[in-house]
């Protein structure tokens, strides 16, 4: 079994930053990919950024060029900086562990606030 922990959402004020992690514990030695998604009230749940056990990264359009996904292998954890935050960046994100027919794993998810 694999556990997601995420951790470092909260209230910023617009332009500020924040940069959220998740790390991932049990028998991840499967696991390739791992997002971060976001749901907003009244919204789907959509991809914010990827990045796979090779590093290669994707990205949602409208975060490009102010969040930055990265990956630790070793200690089975990914980040997300976040700078330059708008009002539409608030929602829950949620990590997202992925280790193909193994399964897939979700964190609890992590509240983020922009708002002056």
């Amino acid at each position: 079994q694999v556990q997601v922990v995420e951790s470092g959402g909260g209230l910023v004020q617009p332009g500020g930053s924040l940069r959220l992690s998740c790390t991932a514990s049990g028998s991840t030695f499967n696991i390739y990919t791992m997002d971060w998604y976001r749901q907003a009230p009244g919204k789907q749940r959509e991809l914010v950024a990827r990045i796979n056990s090779e590093y290669t990264t994707k990205y949602l359009d409208s975060v490009k060029g102010r969040f930055t996904i990265s990956r630790d292998n070793a200690k089975n954890s990914v980040h997300l900086q976040m700078n330059s935050l708008k009002p539409e960046d608030t929602a829950v994100y949620y990590c997202y562990a992925a280790a193909g027919s193994y399964g897939s794993y979700w964190g609890q998810g992590t509240q983020v606030t922009v708002s002056s």
